[in-house]
């Protein structure tokens, strides 16, 4: 329910509950759909531009990275100023930057306009986590990510056959023009009907000796540690997904791009099953024991596909499907994750999603750096990497999150 006092969270705003989730969809979701919606073009944009897969897969990385950095800085400038100007000035600059990387004209210049586009996205990604603990309790707040992680999931759904449709048809350009239109109309929903929902601003939030403070008070605290160390590795192996699939299903698999899409598609479908699934787990069990069973999902998926690649089974479906299986365990991870790791801190919200935000990328960052350096042909560094941090995602799962998560599970 509502943060007590109800009437105060009431009073910061007029928002219906259903326009607060349908503003977190869009913000949290400009993160997949700047992904998603590439992901179909990058073997022929590395043959176009005559460019390494290395380089290729630079334009994603780069952009986790400047995303993950960025968020260091948005944080504390939400909390002292709101979450609307920030949300404003970052939307306008990821159009801009969207619009700039579809006429890029060479390799570095796309890099460096994917980087400025991850930093300028930050302000959605972080000013969306921290309005759910403006308004919301930590169990409450759960529930509320998980919904919108549901709305995430449907532009997830769209992004990779509608990125392969746009790029089978017209060139990768136009599908990146099309990420300017999405953020376009997400700041006229923003100028529309968003309200303020920070309770306080902190005007002491970007000073120095405060800033250093915060972070050190979040990275601090038990239960950050956990539901962050959670999030940082379910998306490290949803970011093997994104950063290996492409080359693995067109390029080895001899897949379509627009078949490619589909796969990517029923991957999303998966991953809003699994938000379904985490309402109903925190309903019944609480948030730690639905995180326990995801892990569980997480670690039989990640056997599976490993297995499958170890044994040499031939077929995409030997990897699609235990994929599908670990985006519905990653469908409860990262709700319960994300609003975990804000939940110890009402008053330094922005800077606890920044945190998380940070070290949650620069692990893509990382795990996308090693891929691009180890990609042999085969299936096995997407298959073996899955299975790698499926196995991590289930260890923190069963052990900090049962630990230390218990401030997430009333």
């Amino acid at each position: 329910m509502l943060r007590s006092p109800a009437t105060a969270a009431a009073s910061r705003t007029a928002m219906p509950a259903g326009r607060v989730v349908l503003l977190l969809s869009l913000l949290i979701g400009l993160q997949p759909l700047s992904t998603d919606l590439y992901l179909p073009a990058l073997p022929a944009l590395t043959t176009g531009f005559g460019a390494s897969m290395s380089q290729a897969q630079l334009t994603l990385t780069a952009m986790v990275l400047a995303l993950g950095v960025s968020q260091l800085f948005w944080g504390p400038v939400s909390d002292r100023f709101g979450r609307r100007p920030v949300l404003l000035v970052g939307l306008m600059a990821y159009a801009l930057a969207s619009i700039a990387c579809a006429l890029a004209t060479s390799m570095d210049l796309l890099i460096f306009w994917r980087a400025v586009q991850g930093a300028a996205m930050g302000a959605g990604v972080v000013c969306g986590r921290a309005i759910v603990r403006d308004l919301y309790e930590p169990t409450e707040g759960a529930r509320v990510m998980s919904k919108a992680m549901s709305g995430l999931a449907v532009i997830a759904c769209a992004s990779p056959p509608l990125g392969g449709l746009l790029s089978d048809l017209f060139g990768w350009r136009v599908a990146l023009t099309t990420l300017a239109v999405f953020g376009l109309v997400t700041l006229a929903l923003l100028l529309w009907g968003y309200q303020e929902t920070i309770p306080q601003k902190n005007p002491q939030a970007l000073a120095p000796g405060k800033l250093l403070a915060n972070w050190l008070m979040v990275l601090r605290h038990p239960t950050f540690r956990a539901f962050s160390a959670l999030t940082t590795v379910s998306y490290a192996g949803l970011f093997t997904i994104l950063a290996a699939s492409s080359f693995v299903y067109i390029q080895v698999l001899g897949w379509s791009k627009t078949g490619y899409g589909l796969a990517m598609l029923a991957n999303s479908l998966s991953y809003m099953a699994g938000t379904f699934l985490c309402r109903r787990l925190i309903t019944r069990v609480g948030v730690r024991r639905a995180v326990a069973l995801a892990g569980g999902v997480s670690l039989l998926a990640g056997t599976l596909m490993g297995g499958l690649a170890l044994a040499g089974v031939p077929s995409g479906w030997a990897l699609l499907l235990p994929q599908c299986l670990f985006m519905i365990g990653h469908g409860v991870h990262q709700p319960c994750g994300q609003s975990g790791a804000v939940s110890p801190f009402p008053q330094a919200a922005g800077a606890a999603s920044a945190v998380n935000g940070f070290l949650t990328m620069v692990m893509a960052f990382a795990v996308g750096s090693w891929l691009g350096t180890h990609m042999d042909g085969s299936v096995r560094p997407l298959a073996l990497g899955v299975w790698f941090w499926s196995a991590v995602t289930a260890l923190v799962a069963w052990t900090l999150v049962q630990r230390h998560g218990h401030s997430n599970d009333r």
